[in-house]
């Protein structure tokens, strides 16, 4: 069975920067070591109006 961690406010802050600085999702996932499919979901729920 996968084992899921939830991504810290670190890796969400890391996340934000990275993306004002130009990279893409699959960069991102590279850099900070999680699957691209975390950064996709992690975008997706954390943009737009609220």
């Amino acid at each position: 069975m996968m084992r899921y961690t939830q991504l810290t406010l670190e890796q969400r802050y890391q996340i934000q920067a990275l993306m004002k600085a130009g990279k893409n999702q699959t960069e991102i996932a590279e850099i900070i070591g999680i699957h691209k499919s975390t950064i996709s979901r992690e975008v997706r729920r954390n943009t737009g109006q609220r």
